[in-house]
Order: C-alpha cells, then sequence, then structure tokens
C-alpha cells in the first residue's frame, strides 16, 4: 500500500502537466429546457463543435444513489444556496496546499479554488481534492491540506472535503500504475467547504463567491471575451515552498469548444495569458457578467493559442454529471448542514475508495 500511495502522490504532483481535457453531453439541461429550437440548433453546430471521445462513458458508480444514507442527508440538506457575493474573481480565488509526508519524503502540490458559496463552498479540481482523500484514509503517510488566499498567498483556513465524482476516482484508479500517466480532465472537478481557520478565529459570516451559469454554452461564445483567474505557481516550482504565490487574473478569449460527441459545449479551451501555467488549475473562467462559466483543467495548446493557454470543463458538465451521480443539482449540493454532509459522504465513499485501489493494486 505504501507504494500504491507513493504512485498516486506522484500522479497528482504532475498531473497538471499531462492531463488532456474532455467533456460530456448535458441531456438533463435539454430536458429542461423550454427553446424548441436548442436540439436542432445544437445538431447544426455539429461541424463546429470537435467531438472527443469520452474515458468514462455510460459506467458510472451508482453508490451515492443507492446509499440510503447519504440520499436522506443531501435531501435533508438540498436547500440553503446563498448566491453571489462578488463578481471579482481575484476576491474568490485561493490557493490549495497539499504537503504529503513519509519517513523518506516530503512532496508537495498546489493548485487553485474559488469559493461559489457565501457558506464557505470551494469549487477545485479533483486532481487538487483527491489529496483530502488520502488525509482521510492515512494510507502510506500524512497528508495535510491548507486553503491560502491574498496577495502574496497565506494560509488562512482548513478544508473537508464535501463532494468529488466516484466516477473521476474510478477512472484514474485504471492508469495508477501507467509509467506515464494520461488523465481525460473528465469529471475533474470536487467541492470543499471551509471547516475553520488556521489560528482558530472566527470564520467570515459571508466568503466572497462568485455566481455561476450551467446552462448550455452556444457556439457563438466562439472569440468571446472572457475572464480567467488563478494561482499560478512558477516560482513556486523554480524557487521552492517558500516563494511568494500571487493571484493572477487576465482577460483573455475562446479559442475552441469541445464535446464528448453529443454535440454539446462541455469543454472549451482560451487562449494563452499570464494565468496559464501550473497552479492556475481548479480556477474559474467567467463571462462578461461576471458568472463561472467554465473550471480551468489542463494546460492548452500554445502551438494553437500561444503561451499559457488553457482549457475549461463547463458549469453545464459538471450540473448535469453532479446531478446524475448525486441525483442532485449542483446548486442542490451547495446548502444545507455541510460539516453532516461531508461526513456522511465520507463514510458512504471511503469504503469505495479503498476497493477500487486494492483493485487496481491487487498485489
Amino acid at each position: 500500500m505504501h507504494f500504491l500511495t507513493e504512485i498516486i502522490v506522484s500522479i497528482l504532483t504532475v498531473y497538471l502537466a499531462l492531463t488532456n481535457s474532455l467533456a460530456t453531453g448535458i441531456e438533463n439541461l435539454l430536458s429542461l429546457s423550454t427553446e424548441g429550437n436548442i436540439e436542432t440548433q445544437l445538431e447544426e453546430d455539429s461541424d463546429i463543435i470537435t467531438s472527443l471521445p469520452s474515458r468514462i462513458g455510460q459506467v458510472i458508480p451508482d453508490i451515492l444513489l443507492r446509499s440510503v444514507e447519504y440520499q436522506q442527508a443531501a435531501l435533508g440538506d438540498a436547500v440553503g444556496f446563498s448566491g453571489a457575493t462578488t463578481q471579482d474573481p481575484l476576491e474568490a480565488i485561493v490557493n490549495i496546499y497539499c504537503t504529503f509526508t513519509t519517513s523518506e519524503y516530503v512532496r508537495t502540490t498546489t493548485g487553485t479554488g474559488f469559493f461559489i458559496d457565501p457558506d464557505g463552498v470551494i469549487m477545485t479540481n479533483a486532481h487538487v481534492a483527491q489529496f483530502l482523500l488520502l488525509e482521510a484514509t492515512e494510507e502510506g503517510g500524512h497528508t495535510e491540506c491548507v486553503v491560502r488566499g491574498g496577495n502574496p498567498a497565506v494560509a488562512l483556513y482548513k478544508a473537508e472535503l464535501l463532494y468529488l465524482p466516484p466516477a473521476w476516482i474510478q477512472d484514474n484508479s485504471r492508469v495508477m500504475h501507467d509509467a506515464v500517466p494520461m488523465g481525460t480532465g473528465e469529471r475533474d472537478y470536487a467541492l470543499l467547504y471551509v471547516s475553520e481557520s488556521i489560528d482558530s478565529s472566527p470564520l467570515p459570516a459571508k466568503f466572497p463567491a462568485l455566481a455561476f451559469d450551467s446552462s448550455l454554452l452556444p457556439t457563438s461564445v466562439k472569440n468571446k471575451e472572457v475572464v480567467a483567474a488563478g494561482y499560478p505557481a512558477g516560482d513556486l516550482l523554480t524557487k521552492g515552498p517558500k516563494a511568494d504565490l500571487l493571484p493572477k487574473r487576465a482577460t483573455t478569449s475562446i479559442s475552441e469548444l469541445y464535446t464528448f460527441g453529443s454535440n454539446y459545449a462541455d469543454v472549451f479551451s482560451i487562449r494563452g495569458s499570464e494565468v496559464g501555467a501550473e497552479g492556475s488549475s481548479g480556477g474559474p473562467v467567467v463571462n462578461k457578467d461576471g458568472a463561472v462559466i467554465g473550471i480551468i483543467v489542463t494546460r492548452g495548446d500554445d502551438t494553437i493559442d500561444g503561451t499559457g493557454s488553457l482549457r475549461a470543463i463547463t458549469l453545464s458538465h459538471i450540473e448535469r454529471t453532479i446531478t446524475q451521480e448525486t441525483g442532485f443539482s449542483l446548486e442542490e449540493n451547495l446548502g444545507g448542514n455541510l460539516p453532516f454532509r461531508s461526513q456522511i459522504y465520507a463514510k458512504t465513499l471511503t469504503p469505495f475508495l479503498l476497493t477500487i485501489i486494492g483493485q487496481s493494486n491487487p498485489n
């Protein structure tokens, strides 16, 4: 198990540079739409949106749907979403900094997240939040994650895992032994919540949270301006963990749309900017109204979109998949008794996690 954990941590450390972004269609949102011409328009756009294969496909774990305890906890707390409190992504982003310590070494990872609810819910990448799973299991070493903020970033809060897609865990367990692991970015998102402050001071009554737009993106968004934000970690990589980590925001534009073959714009690429570096993964991409339409998952193709290009999964992709795996919408997953829901999620998911880890390392 120690060898497996070392592999997991190594994969997470290089994940940002290796992943290739994909996305999947959003049938649920189409069924709720009142615009009768949306499906026809999407069919007409099939030559505009680049089709990519899904690694996860239709094999979706139903562990959360089958858990009576999880469903009861979520149903009882499926209200309470508080909405946005800021339109400035620099006010809402945080740095998630994790260390993994064994008797032989200390490894670190850094990523970006952002407040998506003023009660302290943070959205980030699954490949960052997976460290919190290691923290819960304590397999092979000790993991500790802190939420940092400010300019430069300083440690502010501790966080707990609220949600990470079981399908993402299952899919990535299959490549844990690859010499050069290649993640896809599919379903690469997670929800955390701030549990306490580092110095034990009272938590803010409201956190600076961004609004989000989980509706389908039309193909007309191509070449439209957007704002990306994150904590690019160039100085950390070159100067070490004591280097200052500074938040960045940049105005850029959408260059390309991608789909898993369903013709829905579930992934988009944005042109190069100073935000485009390792460490910005998990950061928000916001539209002209200040609403998050995507979350950064991977580096883009710099030969096409310029140095610092990025790819992001859409909030509509997140809306569809979180509903598929939990039975509740993204908004419903943000409210209620967060500590209790986190405990039930961990209790439900940990046996599943340990089972698939054992399956991927039978020896």
